[in-house]
Parts: C-alpha cells; sequence; structure tokens
C-alpha cells in the first residue's frame, strides 16, 4: 500500500483510512476518508474508478407512470429512508449483472435492463466524495411481479414502496430521502409514459 495512506480499521465492508495530506500554504494535516478497497488496488492508488456499487431506476413494465423505491432502515440516521433500489458488486460480477440479482434480492420482483445495461449513464459516478471514495452506476430498466421480502438479507429492513409522480413530488418535499434518489425522482416527476427513459437521450 502507498505509505501516504494509512489503514485505521479492519472490518469486512468499510474501512476508514488516513492520509498525511498537505495544504496550499505547505501545512501537515491527516485527511480521513472511508473506502470499500484496500491496498493497491485502492482508487488513491490507482486513480481508477471502477464501482463498487450499483443503483437501479426502474418503472413498472404494464405502468411506466409508477416507479419502485426502497424504503429501508439506515444506522447511521436511525431511522428510514427513501432510497432507489441498490447494493454492492460481487467480485467477478457485472454491474448489469448485479442490478438485475440486487433488485431481486431487495424488492422480489423482475427486472429488464434497458439496452441490456449498455448505457453511457451507467458509467460510475462518485458519490460523496469529501468523505469516501466509493463510485456507483445507475443502471435502467422496466420491473414486473409483485413486492416480496423473501430475499431479503436478516440485516436489512426494506419496504417496498410503488409511487406515481404525484406521490414521488410528496416524497421529496416531506421525507427523508437519499440525494441519488431525490435527484432521480426529479426527473421521473418530469417525464413521460410514453417515452420514460427519455431524460438518457443526448
Amino acid at each position: 500500500m502507498d505509505k501516504n495512506i494509512k489503514k485505521l480499521t479492519d472490518n469486512k465492508f468499510l474501512n476508514l483510512f488516513q492520509i498525511d495530506a498537505v495544504d496550499r500554504n505547505g501545512k501537515n494535516f491527516n485527511y480521513y476518508f472511508a473506502s470499500r478497497g484496500d491496498g493497491d488496488t485502492m482508487k488513491y492508488v490507482t486513480k481508477e474508478n471502477h464501482p463498487e456499487g450499483i443503483m437501479i431506476y426502474a418503472v413498472l413494465k404494464d405502468d411506466p407512470s409508477k416507479i419502485v423505491l426502497v424504503k429501508q432502515y439506515r444506522y447511521p440516521i436511525n431511522d428510514f429512508i427513501y432510497e432507489m433500489p441498490a447494493g454492492l458488486v460481487d467480485a467477478g460480477e457485472t454491474g448489469a449483472f448485479c442490478a438485475v440479482r440486487e433488485f431481486k434480492e431487495e424488492t422480489g420482483m423482475t427486472l429488464s435492463l434497458i439496452n441490456n445495461g449498455e448505457s453511457p449513464m451507467s458509467r460510475p459516478f462518485y458519490t460523496s466524495v469529501g468523505l469516501t471514495d466509493e463510485s456507483v452506476s445507475i443502471y435502467y430498466g422496466y420491473a414486473e411481479g409483485e413486492p416480496s421480502q423473501e430475499w431479503l438479507e436478516a440485516t436489512e429492513t426494506i419496504n417496498t414502496k410503488i409511487v406515481d409522480r404525484k406521490e414521488a413530488l410528496r416524497i421529496l418535499k416531506e421525507e427523508k430521502v437519499a440525494m441519488k434518489c431525490a435527484l432521480l425522482l426529479m426527473q421521473f416527476i418530469n417525464s413521460s409514459d410514453d417515452n420514460p427513459f427519455g431524460f438518457l437521450d443526448f
């Protein structure tokens, strides 16, 4: 590992790191960030951007005026928050495969990706780069089936929510919402049923 970075914790999914940083005036200071990576493959070392996670933007196949959200308990805020279905990419799997798998696990529903998941808008984007090196790819598709909690892990408390544009607007105005979810809900509210992914056309 780069000598300038120190691993301060030893956990399975996420760890804290310290960098011996230097400010613009040449003064040394400690900078801390969280990462799911480790060793010489860390983005701090490689400068490469690979997604640790995926997120899914899915509308109902039979009724694209409705979108699939999850309301999930999150330990850092000790409360439930609205999010898009999401998850971590396992070693050896593609982002598209992960999206289909995670969507089934979190919602119980089946996901059909548009363009087989191939989209320039599915490239990884950083989530909160002042705090972590994590990046996430967003996948888009149509959802079918009935919500189920059958495939949830014991550590997950997730309720699937299928909402129309009116309810999406209410959620934005009144509920706790993750930033990535909020931005995509704004796109959903301004989308049309005949072209639900029109905001991806450039």
